[in-house]
């Protein structure tokens, strides 16, 4: 049986309802380790061990996610030649399976090594988390031609596509107009970009819904209209749930890190769960490791150095808010 580690604390609903959500994963199979205030959690939930440290294969928090970030770092650490982890988020799309976005927010910069890691990261989780057998890899750009972009994207992009596949499906660049409409399964970038391309996503997709609602209650023939349309709106609303993912992903450790939303009900917080025990059933790890150690892409040790002390990070930005 998988274990996973959940952090209860962090949570904007309390740790109670991160360990209602801990409960239904037990439910279903899966060990849990819930790791917070026992006077605070209560009563621990049948299937559920209420500990202050402890022993899991992966780990799931609803706490701030550069603090999140540095401690998976201290006490996980990076994985041998991993340059810099990467926030991975599958992004929802209404009547499509979601595209994985990385980096989200854990690097503001990064050099061309650091992306063509994020592109065999990106491939190797969507191939074990979210089932996708030949995963498309694609570079956000300003263009789709190979030329378009920065110094750095371009030089990705010769790398990638010189590679010969290296067992990695790169489809070249896309343009953000296209990243929503299903031609690329992982999509790659700085964290920067990232973060910003994330929340702006977030903001016209919340918009776009309360304008629907607006508009279905602006008058009496609209509020009848609204009325026959809300089945198909809910179920376009719990398409696009930010719960539905579980979280955003930190990829390029020797253990798997999902970090939830402190917003998170317990159905966000079970899914969470669900998804870390099945990246580590998968080997998610293991498979990255094994797509990067293929393609010559992880990083040669420096002579007498220990194997992750390469480089420190770049600061996180501002929490992921999809999460």
């Amino acid at each position: 049986m998988v274990t996973v580690a959940v952090d209860a604390c962090g949570a904007d609903l309390g740790p109670r309802e991160v360990a209602a959500g801990a409960a239904q994963a037990a439910a279903a199979g899966i060990g849990v380790l819930l790791f917070g205030p026992a006077n605070e959690i209560g009563a621990a939930p049948a299937g559920v061990e209420v500990v202050h440290e402890g022993r899991a294969q992966a780990l799931v928090s609803g706490g701030s996610t550069g603090s999140a970030l540095a401690a998976a770092l201290f006490n996980m650490r990076r994985d041998r030649g991993i340059y810099r982890p990467a926030l991975a988020l599958p992004i929802p799309m209404p009547g499509a399976r979601p595209v994985l976005f990385l980096d989200v927010g854990a690097n503001v910069s990064c050099r061309p090594e650091h992306l063509v890691q994020f592109a065999y990261m990106g491939s190797a989780f969507a191939q074990a988390v979210m089932g996708i057998e030949t995963p498309r890899v694609a570079l956000l750009s300003n263009g789709e031609e190979p030329a378009k972009g920065t110094p750095e994207l371009v030089a990705v992009h010769e790398q990638l596509a010189g590679h010969g596949g290296g067992g990695l499906n790169f489809i070249g660049n896309v343009e953000g107009i296209q990243v929503t409409d299903g031609v690329a399964d992982v999509v790659v970038m700085d964290g920067f970009t990232g973060n910003i391309t994330l929340k702006l996503i977030e903001g016209v997709s919340g918009r776009t819904l309360r304008a629907i609602r607006d508009a279905a209650m602006s008058s009496p023939r609209a509020k009848l209209g609204g009325w026959l349309l809300s089945p198909a709106v809910r179920r376009l609303r719990d398409e696009i749930d930010p719960e539905g993912p579980g979280g955003a992903y930190m990829l390029g450790l020797r253990q798997l890190g999902v970090i939830a939303h402190g917003r998170f009900t317990r159905r966000g917080f079970a899914r969470a769960i669900e998804v870390a025990a099945r990246g580590v059933s998968e080997d998610v790890i293991g498979r990255t490791r094994a797509a990067l150690e293929a393609a010559g892409a992880l990083r040669s040790p420096r002579p007498g150095a220990p194997d992750d002390a390469d480089e420190s990070p770049s600061e996180p930005t501002a929490t992921v808010s999809n999460r």
